[in-house]
């Protein structure tokens, strides 16, 4: 019976605490497609992520209900970072759904201002100027932030109900909401002030060196003003130097165990699970000692993958070759930086088209077959239908210039003739292929059946093409799999190393881009198309994780329409428009909803992209 009130009162104190409004619940994964829009459309970083970002406490002020419920500890707040963009998971916090809505694109509009090593370091400053440069940049955004004001406002804790200095603190907070940029301190607390749901985070995680609420007491508690004295114990701390053991402490004499005051200098090995009771330890602890290991936890997250032996693994062709490597945060071209190795199946036997591919590889043949007789536009010609404008403005630039070619064809003919066109297509053969897409088949099993059909549409075309795949396992050992040189005819020995492929280790793309455009340029086609068939995002064992891998492979991509290539993504990764618009720009990319629709799918796309 004490249980069962237990319930009902806890049931009852929280819901009568919780300020939320969930009728009128917005959630991020509806709004981010959009918020993601908006944020590059008004400047910002194009790279970013749009992630959920977690609760942390805040330490304001309470009420005696939220007191007894336990409740208003933490909250959401935006903040960003160089690889993503962190918002609320939900917003509840007004009554009207609309309003939740525009604080989500209000916060997206101010993260794309966060950017520049002009803008202050203090918390207030930073985020009155971001708010100024967003409504100055974009007036539009105006009476969004005046309804969001009004509305935050209200739900600020009323000044005469304050100690005097929290009062003085929060009278300064709404003064800026309603005029940013009207001042430029914020007076001490012994408390910070309540979260500002319309600015970013005051400490945010990631960012380096705290930021200040205020300019004037550098040795304030914490980068988000949290005073520490009613909650938790203040603590000591030290900086150690990181320990050389490498398998942790394994055995110890019982009469020697230490408590929970004394330092040991024990490595633990990241294959240990996480204590579910380290709050509960971190308490017990006089002292606590910290070090850095300069690793990252994406990085612990993946594993090394070994390679099969010599007699089991296809065979390289040649000792290798090096190429450069782009290093997003220094600016620079690494030259010589990754090791690309060519390789061939070493078991691949002369394949028949699959029994199941057939009927409709014999309807898109005869589909493209009909290509090989298609018109199309000559251009520069002496003489012809219509003006060519390119060859026009061409001659026109030259003759301003002081350069006439009297040779110059100004005009353009529709006329029947073959199709000037070569392609290469690049597979991702990376581990994430393994995954299964249905009961029957996996994602490499997809992949396979459309090297197939689009092998069928080309040859049936006349269109010079090539096949490769690749994986990677570190940037000393970037595999390239050749499964059809521009040299090579498409036959039985072709279907067999397109039926021997399988999935490899990790995704090192700017390098397989930049050794394929190696590869597809020397063709001289007056339309070269490189297609990239992937499941997923750039990722290796290395720093290529993240952001790095991202910049190095649009910077590929960029050096590939240098060449005069025009690369085109094929991707199955629901989560591509994420990131694909900052790799390939808008129109270079596709998303193939269904993964099992991918073989019929890419020779019709090839046909469109080609007409």
């Amino acid at each position: 019976m004490e249980e069962y009130v237990g319930k009902l009162w806890h049931r009852l104190i929280t819901r009568a605490a919780d300020t939320h409004h969930a009728e009128a619940m917005v959630a991020l994964d509806d709004m981010k497609h959009t918020v993601g829009v908006l944020f590059r459309a008004l400047g910002g970083d194009g790279g970013l992520r749009v992630e959920v970002a977690e609760a942390a406490e805040h330490g304001a002020r309470r009420s005696w209900l939220q007191r007894i419920a336990g409740s208003n500890r933490s909250a959401e707040l935006a903040w960003r970072d160089e690889e993503t963009l962190r918002l609320p998971p939900q917003i509840a916090l007004f009554e009207e759904r609309s309003l939740n809505r525009d604080l989500y694109l209000w916060l997206a509009a101010l993260a794309a201002a966060d950017h520049g090593d002009d803008l202050p370091a203090a918390w207030l400053a930073r985020n009155q100027t971001m708010t100024q440069r967003t409504l100055k940049r974009f007036p539009g955004m105006q009476s969004r932030y005046q309804r969001l004001v009004r509305a935050q406002l209200a739900l600020r804790p009323a000044i005469n109900d304050l100690p005097e200095d929290e009062a003085a603190q929060e009278t300064i907070i709404q003064q800026s909401l309603r005029e940013p940029g009207s001042v430029e301190q914020l007076p001490l607390a012994k408390r910070p002030p309540q979260p500002v749901f319309l600015w970013l985070h005051p400490s945010p995680p990631g960012r380096g060196p705290a930021m200040q609420f205020g300019n004037s007491d550098p040795d304030m508690d914490g980068i988000d003003g949290q005073s520490r004295d009613t909650e938790l114990e203040r603590k000591q701390a030290e900086r150690v130097d990181s320990p050389e053991e490498k398998d942790g402490l394994v055995t110890i004499r019982m009469e020697n165990i230490f408590t929970w005051g004394e330092y040991a200098k024990v490595d633990r090995t990241t294959d240990e699970d996480d204590s579910d009771d380290v709050e509960q330890v971190a308490d017990d602890m006089e002292v606590v000692s910290t070090t850095r290991d300069n690793k990252t936890t994406a990085s612990r997250l993946r594993f090394d993958l070994d390679l099969p032996s010599a007699e089991y693994d296809d065979l390289p062709i040649g000792e290798g070759i090096l190429l450069p490597e782009w290093h997003y945060r220094k600016g620079i071209m690494q030259p010589d930086h990754c090791l690309i190795q060519p390789m061939v199946a070493r078991d691949a036997e002369d394949q028949e088209l699959p029994t199941h591919l057939r009927r409709m590889a014999k309807r898109i043949r005869s589909q493209f077959e009909v290509m090989v007789q298609s018109r199309t536009w000559y251009r520069s010609q002496p003489d012809g239908s219509e003006i060519d404008l390119d060859a026009f403005l061409d001659f026109h630039t030259e003759r301003h210039h002081g350069r006439v070619n009297a040779d110059q064809g100004l005009y353009r003919d529709f006329r029947s003739g073959n199709r000037d066109m070569a392609c290469l297509l690049l597979a991702d053969l990376s581990l994430s292929t393994d995954a299964a897409v249905n009961n029957d088949a996996r994602v490499i099993d997809v992949i396979r059946d459309s090297l197939y059909l689009f092998s069928e549409a080309l040859s049936a075309s006349g269109d010079r093409f090539a096949l490769y795949g690749f994986s990677s396992r570190n940037r000393n050992h970037v595999r390239v799999h050749t499964l059809k040189s521009f040299d090579d005819p498409y036959n039985a020995k072709a279907r067999g190393r397109i039926q021997a492929i399988k999935p490899g280790y990790y995704t090192r793309m700017g390098a397989a881009i930049r050794y394929a455009s190696q590869q597809l340029a020397p063709q001289g086609a007056s339309k070269q198309l490189l297609l990239i068939l992937t499941d997923g995002k750039p990722n290796d064992l290395d720093q290529y994780e993240g952001r790095y891998g991202v910049e190095d492979t649009r910077m590929a991509i960029h050096e590939a329409r240098q060449m005069g290539l025009f690369p085109f993504c094929v991707t199955i990764d629901k989560k591509a428009g994420d990131y694909l618009p900052h790799l390939f720009g808008p129109g270079a990319y596709v998303v193939i909803r269904k993964p099992g629709d991918l073989p019929r799918q890419l020779p019709l796309l090839y046909a469109n992209l080609t007409l």
